[in-house]
């Protein structure tokens, strides 16, 4: 509120001198606070924790309307506190365990409150300005949305929960489930209405509708009020107050006035150069990009890691752990940039974001809107750079006629232009390239990578040399797996030398842990044709109930092969045998080392080992008996059933 002074002069009297007039100061009138609406003492209590002591203006003309329990249509800019504004009424007219009415609930435990979000990061952060809000109270609030297990959320739907939010799918996922049971529901929130229009959302909406209490207050938020989200609001409102919180007449209806906004006609090979120079800007924070595509958006984040900036990216295609990941990251300040495509133009509202940046031309004058609104947010200042291509003129021609920008044809700018340097504050003579000097930032791999027993997603974690897969050590763990049903490939557990393409070879399964498909050892890769003959042969022809081990080499069953003689070792390694009387072709190997160390007793020999025993076998098959024991004999006894 803004001072006012007012002159207060003194009564004329005719017979006295005119005496000179005293100027009073009036004291201006104290900004309200969350006390002054009679909210709960301990939400007060709590929002003076977090430093939150008067509301906003949207806070200050909602709260009146909603603690009464009348539904409302609130409308303003992005990042002017719409939160609080619906937040405050929901925890307030919450019954928490520690009431002393929660017992004599219907349904104590059930949601009493609930808040859709149409995308998880807008969800994950009502969640959080809601539990600090009422955290003093013991209000137990319960984030639901995809990409997480199901488990976690419906053991916490069974303990019970006061406050549920989350995005349309899981919501009704777990309601069809018979999880979710929203008939105590008593207030029902819709944020960023529409942008759940844009997505499809609205029949998932009267879908969440249609489960709530009738008499529940319904409040629809959000930034734009397109005809179908008025249209919503008739349906399922009764009697709404349309509450509009866009500023005086003297900024503009639809930006921040505190952000200072720059539009360039920039070459689509040039960018990332510009880019990399933008970020070198004086008193730069943390920067926030977007592109309009998740190809685009990867492809950035790459470029800028590899010139030095602590760069994340968070799009569709990562699992849901690595978007947390790269907005903690983002967060807690290990990277200072983050790229990003329209998933992340909602809901992102992190402290300290200076710059947001651009990359592409946004689609439309609302997601230009909600792109910038992730600065200057809370009443900071903040600054807007748009990099507008040869294509996408008219584009931003429509744009700015709906924005009133008064910024129709962008100036043609280069990374090496003068005026690009001086508006943005960029020291001369930066490159293109960070200095080692200024690399000060952990870096996305300094976040802890959470599991979130995801569900039909790959993680999408990018491995440290920018490939493709999961952990860093896949490769050196051995054969080709899938990681999981979404698509990054990684490396499962088995490996070539110990059985191919999983944890085993054909011999012992074919399908291992990692690993899908058949593949056949290195040892058997290296036999001569004749003898992968001769061994398919001998297995046709043996008897039922023998088994022919052809499988790998067990390198268990050879551990002492090194104490051996090397013509004994041969011997036990490689039959040979008689075709046609007269040459001897080499046959399989073994893995039982003709019935030496590892073989098993009462397992049967190929056919063809007979032929052996006919010519000096007999000797052979002695010596191998000294050493084996009762399995020697059993190998004997078998030549000799045979030759019946």
């Amino acid at each position: 509120m803004t001072d006012t002074t007012t002159d207060v002069g003194m009564p004329e009297r005719p017979d006295t001198p005119e005496l000179d007039t005293v100027a009073a100061t009036v004291a201006p009138a104290p900004e309200p606070t969350f006390a002054d609406f009679d909210v709960h003492p301990d939400i007060v209590a709590a929002l003076a924790e977090a430093g939150i002591i008067t509301p906003f203006p949207i806070q200050a003309m909602t709260l009146p309307i909603a603690l009464g329990g009348h539904d409302i249509i609130g409308q303003a800019k992005t990042g002017t506190g719409k939160t609080l504004g619906f937040g405050v009424p929901i925890l307030q007219r919450t019954v928490s365990p520690s009431d002393p009415g929660f017992d004599a609930l219907p349904k104590p435990g059930k949601p009493q409150s609930l808040a859709v979000a149409p995308t998880r990061e807008l969800a994950v952060q009502v969640s959080a300005d809601l539990e600090r809000a009422g955290k003093r109270r013991g209000i137990r609030v319960l984030t639901v949305y995809g990409g997480r297990a199901y488990e976690p959320q419906i053991d916490a739907l069974k303990r019970g929960v006061e406050v549920v939010v989350g995005t349309p799918g899981r919501l009704i996922d777990l309601a069809k489930q018979g999880h979710l049971d929203l008939s105590q529901a008593k207030t029902v929130v819709l944020d960023e209405a529409d942008e759940m229009l844009d997505l499809g959302f609205l029949p998932d909406v009267e879908t969440l509708m249609a489960l709530t209490s009738p008499t529940r207050q319904t409040m629809l938020f959000s930034a734009t009020m397109p005809g179908a989200i008025v249209a919503l609001a008739r349906r399922y409102m009764k009697q709404p107050t349309h509450i509009r919180a866009m500023g005086d007449d003297t900024e503009n209806a639809h930006t921040v006035k505190a952000i200072e906004q720059f539009v360039f006609r920039a070459h689509a090979l040039d960018k990332v150069e510009m880019l990399a120079r933008l970020l070198q800007a004086r008193d730069r924070g943390l920067t926030l990009i977007f592109t309009r595509t998740k190809r685009t958006a990867a492809k950035v984040a790459d470029d800028l890691a590899e010139r030095g900036f602590a760069a994340a990216a968070i799009h569709g295609d990562l699992g849901q752990g690595a978007r947390e990941q790269a907005l903690r990251a983002f967060r807690n300040g290990k990277v200072d940039v983050l790229v990003a495509t329209d998933v992340a133009a909602r809901g992102i509202d992190v402290e300290h974001v200076t710059h947001v940046v651009n990359y592409q031309c946004p689609e439309d004058e609302k997601t230009y809107v909600h792109r910038i609104g992730r600065t200057a947010r809370a009443g900071n200042t903040g600054i807007a750079v748009t990099f507008v291509d040869w294509d996408d003129i008219p584009r931003w021609g429509m744009i700015n006629r709906q924005l009133d920008l008064g910024i129709p044809e962008p100036v043609e700018t280069y990374s090496s232009s003068e005026h690009f340097f001086s508006q943005l504050d960029i020291p001369a003579g930066v490159t293109g390239r960070l200095r080692r000097s200024e690399q000060t930032r952990e870096g996305l791999g300094a976040e802890t990578l959470e599991d979130l027993g995801e569900t039909g997603k790959s993680s999408g974690r990018r491995s440290a040399g920018g490939g493709r897969g999961g952990e860093q050590d896949e490769r050196a763990r051995g054969g080709r797996g899938r990681e999981d049903h979404g698509g990054s490939r990684g490396r499962g557990e088995g490996g070539r030398g110990e059985g191919g393409r999983g944890e085993s070879g054909r011999g012992e399964g074919g399908r291992g842990e990692g690993g899908r498909g058949k593949s056949r050892s290195r040892s058997s890769e290296t036999r001569s044709p004749e003898a992968r003959s001769l061994e398919r042969r001998s297995q046709r022809s043996a008897p039922r109930g023998d088994v022919t081990a052809t499988g790998p080499v067990d390198a268990a069953s050879h551990e002492g092969d090194a104490d051996r003689p090397r013509r004994d070792r041969n011997r036990r390694r490689v039959i040979r045998t008689d075709e046609g009387g007269g040459g001897s072709t080499p046959a399989a190997v073994r893995t039982d080392d003709i019935a030496g160390s590892g073989s098993v007793a009462g397992e049967s020999k190929p056919r063809n080992r007979r032929r052996r025993g006919s010519r000096g076998g007999n000797a052979d098959t002695a010596g191998n008996a000294s050493n084996a024991g009762d399995a020697g004999s059993g190998d004997a006894a078998h030549v000799e059933a045979s030759n019946a």
